[in-house]
């Protein structure tokens, strides 16, 4: 099982950072709360600021766990281990991603999720209610 760090990342609006995956990789056209694999012996928090500067050039602040979800994807399981984080600071530029977007937590519902993340979004819906 892999396990991979997600950043659900809010700005100073209450606004959530999305991106898309770029065709190519795997996932490719789903939106996904941005992060990465996990490399050894680096937990959560490392992962996340170092994954977050490197996908998409930006600095945040890890602020604490929000959940963890198992996915099957056939070919891969992960653990994905989400937190959440404030932005910093940054100007965005994507690699892994062809797009990206600021949205307020009720607009969730209107992108299509990878899998593995679908449950973080439900918990963030309910919780916008």
């Amino acid at each position: 099982m892999i396990e991979v760090a997600a950043a659900i990342i809010h700005n100073k609006e209450g606004q959530i950072l999305i991106a898309r995956r770029r065709q190519g990789k795997s996932q490719a056209g789903l939106w996904e709360f941005p992060g990465g694999k996990l490399e050894a012996g680096e937990d959560v928090p490392q992962c996340l600021r170092r994954e977050l500067m490197e996908e998409l050039n930006i600095t945040i602040r890890p602020t604490g766990a929000y959940g963890v979800n198992e996915h099957n994807y056939g070919s891969v399981q992960i653990m994905l281990i989400a937190w959440k984080a404030e932005f910093l600071e940054g100007e965005i530029s994507l690699s892994d991603h062809d797009e990206y977007s600021w949205v307020l937590p009720a607009e969730l519902e209107s992108f299509v999720f990878a899998p593995a993340d679908v449950p973080f979004v439900e918990r963030l819906l309910k919780e916008s209610c």
